[in-house]
């Protein structure tokens, strides 16, 4: 499975091309439009998520409610547009238009000055215009249709934000299911105890406002991004990614290029403004002895093996073990700042002010989604590529019998 996506901020839309998803899932129009609603929300986004709407047209390689197996062609149009036809138009125009809203003075910290010097481009206009976030909303359109493939064999994900603007959320969000979990006398018990807590995460991170699930952090975070709205500055934070019912088995040690692991760290340091991201305890495992470092290893008949706890975040080996996958990401500040950091102009040279583009205080409410989605989407590839499958009906078939032969071993 893989997919490409084309456009700019503002340019007339976003378009994607998703191949590989096998025919039979069931999917309409509705199912990618909430998950494009979630990525819109968030205490501290700006004027721009007012104005799009993000509707998604699904063009082809979808028929009466049903992927055939053929390439899903995905539009998002961007209202914007409407106000940028000269600035973006495809032709020649003439002057004055071909300068409307030119910008010479790259922002530190964002694609314009290494795209400018790669591409030879004088105006940053056409490097910040695909750079832009913006891309994202096909990303999560995509990573849509990924979900609805990975739901169908009982694999759930969810989204959420751990730390902003220097605040972190208290406590480990799964930890009250854990005595269940150990208790449990069978494998289907087990991984229902943990998708009851997931789903009560979920409810409890979407009604947040900064999509967290401590309510003292979430009023700490939301005091900290009115502070830096009024100094004219931005705020990163974490955001941290979970999905239970995986199977044992995705990925693979036998090549560099096959480790699940690696994969899912370039696809989550690929969203814009990831610096760091990390499985599992992260680098906190670097500071601790391998007896806190690892997951022991236990075993009962109905169950299979298992493990109490999951510092390895759900992976050994480039591998899923069957635990919960968790990948954790932190997210810098976002680089259009209102009260903007030094610069030098690309034609005169002369030291200047970063140009301005309208921009959030933080983004991070709207990365967790992004992350949620990118993660969604290589678990899918992932699982097609260890079940090949061209029709959901095998697909599902076939993880089942992975799961039973799993458990038995």
């Amino acid at each position: 499975m893989r997919y490409l996506t084309a456009g700019e901020s503002h340019g007339r839309a976003l378009v994607g091309i998703l191949e590989g998803v096998p025919s039979g899932l069931e999917l309409l129009p509705a199912d990618i439009d909430r998950a494009l609603e979630r990525r819109k929300k968030g205490y501290g986004r700006g004027k721009r998520m007012k104005i799009e709407q993000d509707r998604v047209e699904i063009l082809s390689g979808v028929r009466h409610g049903r992927t055939t197996g053929a390439p899903i062609a995905l539009f998002i149009e961007n209202r914007d547009h409407i106000s940028w036809q000269h600035v973006m138009s495809v032709l020649p125009v003439e002057e004055p238009e071909r300068g409307m809203r030119r910008r010479t003075r790259p922002r530190p910290g964002h694609a314009d000055l290494a795209g400018a010097i790669k591409y030879g481009l004088r105006d940053v206009r056409d490097v910040l215009e695909r750079s832009s976030a913006r891309e994202t909303a096909m990303r999560v359109a995509v990573g849509a249709v990924a979900k609805k493939l990975l739901q169908a064999v009982g694999i759930d994900v969810v989204g959420y934000v751990r730390a902003l603007g220097g605040v972190w959320a208290d406590g480990d969000p799964l930890a009250e299911t854990w005595p269940a979990y150990e208790a449990a006398e069978e494998d289907r018990a087990a991984e229902d105890a943990l998708r009851a807590a997931l789903q009560v995460l979920a409810a409890k991170t979407e009604a947040s406002p900064v999509r967290t699930f401590d309510p003292a952090a979430e009023a700490a975070m939301i005091a900290a991004i009115d502070r830096a709205r009024e100094a004219g500055d931005t705020l990163g934070g974490v955001v941290e990614v979970v999905a239970v019912g995986v199977p044992v088995g995705l990925g693979s040690h036998v090549h560099w290029d096959r480790k699940l692991d690696g994969r899912l760290a370039q696809a989550v340091m690929s969203i814009q403004a990831i610096k760091g991201v990390e499985i599992g305890l992260g680098f906190r495992a670097a500071d601790v002895p391998g007896s806190a470092a690892h997951d022991e290893i236990f075993y009962a008949p109905g169950r299979g093996f298992f493990r109490r706890t999951n510092r390895a975040g759900g992976l050994e080996g480039g591998m899923t073990t069957g635990m919960p996958l968790v990948v954790r990401a932190a997210m810098k500040p976002i680089p259009t700042l209102y009260r903007p950091l030094r610069s030098v102009d690309l034609v005169t040279k002369t030291p200047e002010e970063a140009s301005v583009e309208r921009s959030d205080t933080t983004a991070v409410p709207a990365a967790a989604v992004v992350a949620e989605y990118v993660v969604a989407f290589e678990l899918a590839r992932a699982l097609l590529e260890t079940f090949p499958a061209d029709r959901m009906a095998a697909l599902v078939r076939a993880v089942a019998e992975h799961r039973a032969y799993a458990r038995d071993f």
